[in-house]
């Protein structure tokens, strides 16, 4: 009878190991559908600061050189679409004016002067 007991407990148990152990996991996950910009500039406005319109957003972004785009570029997450972007330098003057399309998970790169 004793061991009966103890085989029924070391049956319980093993099973206990093995059904926490082999449960499926299943995990989704999707990209999101931004896209980014990165300013780029091979002249005189490396490593300036530029102000951006994009339609009725604006903001301050930072130019990196042509070489380190891939690398040390800062990426500035935008929604896609259609959109109309100016570039002021520090002086206000505009140095990019365009209409540009922006598909989802794309890195743009706007090449200024």
């Amino acid at each position: 009878m004793k061991n009966l007991i103890v085989c029924i407990i070391v049956i319980i148990t093993s099973f206990s190991f093995v059904a926490c152990g082999s449960m499926p996991v299943a995990q989704q996950s999707g990209k999101d559908d931004a896209c980014s910009l990165v300013f780029v500039s091979q002249g005189e406005y490396v490593n300036e600061t530029v102000y951006v319109q994009l339609d009725d957003t604006s903001f301050d972004a930072k130019t990196v050189s042509h070489k380190k785009a891939e690398r040390k570029g800062t990426a500035y997450r935008v929604d896609p679409g259609t959109r109309k972007i100016t570039v002021k330098d520090k002086n206000g003057q505009i140095i990019y004016s365009k209409k540009i399309f922006l598909s989802a998970q794309e890195t743009k790169q706007i090449q200024l002067p």
